[in-house]
């Protein structure tokens, strides 16, 4: 049996990326990036991604010669889309056409190495909805992209309660925290 862990990188106002800033906002330091190296090797986690990841990832990781990047070259990955089409340029990547929450629930089942998402903003949402994900991971970068951040995160995600399992601070001022999530039906009732 298997766990699903879902990993977002975001500013602190809750961005993915924005524009005109670089990778990691520019603001990756040593003990992240080896940090980051490390995990990446660690239990070879069978990757899940969307169509959008996975063409931005194929076009650009795939090229790359960081450790990180050869490793998640090597690492089998699933991509689920309906508009991509076999055979896909990235190696180890296998397509999955059909629904993603019975296809994880499947994989969840079956395997037992981690399943672990990249990005993949509408497959985490649909995942944490059906109530699949196990470990909910965010790194946050101390920064703040009001006026030039994209993709917000968590917008149209369902409410969660979140149960801190792990915190790590990387050279002095990037978080890691580590979730179990909750999917809640709404705010908690409030006692009078």
């Amino acid at each position: 049996m298997s766990t699903l862990m879902v990993d977002f990188i975001i500013s602190l106002d809750g961005y993915g990326g924005a524009e005109g800033w670089p990778g990691y906002w520019g603001m990756e330091g040593p003990e992240y990036l080896a940090w980051l190296e490390q995990d990446s090797l660690k239990g070879e986690p069978i990757q899940l991604m969307g169509a959008t990841t996975y063409r931005l990832f194929a076009e650009h990781l795939a090229q790359a010669d960081d450790p990180a990047s050869r490793a998640l070259a090597a690492a089998r990955k699933i991509a689920f889309s309906s508009t991509l089409s076999e055979p896909l340029s990235w190696a180890n990547t296998e397509l999955v056409d059909n629904d993603p929450v019975a296809a994880v629930r499947d994989l969840k089942r079956r395997e037992s190495r981690e399943l672990r998402t990249i990005g993949s903003l509408s497959l985490v949402r649909t995942l944490l909805t059906a109530g699949l994900v196990d470990r909910f991971r965010v790194v946050v970068f101390p920064v703040i992209t009001g006026a030039t951040g994209r993709e917000r995160v968590f917008d149209g995600y369902p409410d969660l309660s979140l149960e801190l399992v792990e915190s790590r601070t990387f050279d002095g001022s990037i978080q890691l925290l580590e979730y179990v999530p909750t999917v809640l039906d709404g705010p908690p009732a409030v006692e009078s």
